[in-house]
């Protein structure tokens, strides 16, 4: 059985908020957390793709000596922690089931009515079901 992971808004916030407010620096930690919590393959990809992003991007902030800084890492930061936002709050979360298995759906209107009368006594007894549809 597949496991879900259902979060409101305000958790997907705070997960994207998490990511930017670290300069990308803890963008992985959300990923670990739904790998760990749903355990699927696609869930450990995303972690994995986002710790090696961390790996390979923090040595070449590092190691760069230039004053303006290159501008190729900063692109690469803000577009992977776009995506990471992204993911974050529109595809990586499900969405919330209702709480009842009818819910929203409405009475069915067989249920609403008894039975209808049919239009002149004795002829064949109540009939069954919509009146407006005969």
């Amino acid at each position: 059985m597949d496991k879900r992971l259902e979060a409101g808004w305000l958790q997907r916030i705070a997960w994207s908020v998490l990511a930017v407010g670290s300069v990308g620096l803890l963008v992985w930690v959300p990923f670990l957390y739904v790998a760990i919590r749903r355990g699927r393959g696609s869930d450990w990809g995303a972690f994995a793709a986002f710790l090696l992003y961390e790996l390979v991007t923090l040595p070449w902030a590092t190691t760069d000596q230039s004053d303006s800084g290159d501008p190729i890492l900063g692109v690469v930061a803000l577009v992977s922690i776009g995506m990471a936002v992204g993911m974050l709050l529109f595809a990586v979360f499900d969405r919330r089931q209702p709480k009842y298995r009818g819910a929203g759906r409405g009475p069915v209107p067989d249920q609403m009515r008894g039975p209808v009368q049919g239009p002149a006594q004795g002829q064949g007894g109540p009939v069954q079901g919509n009146p407006y549809l005969r």
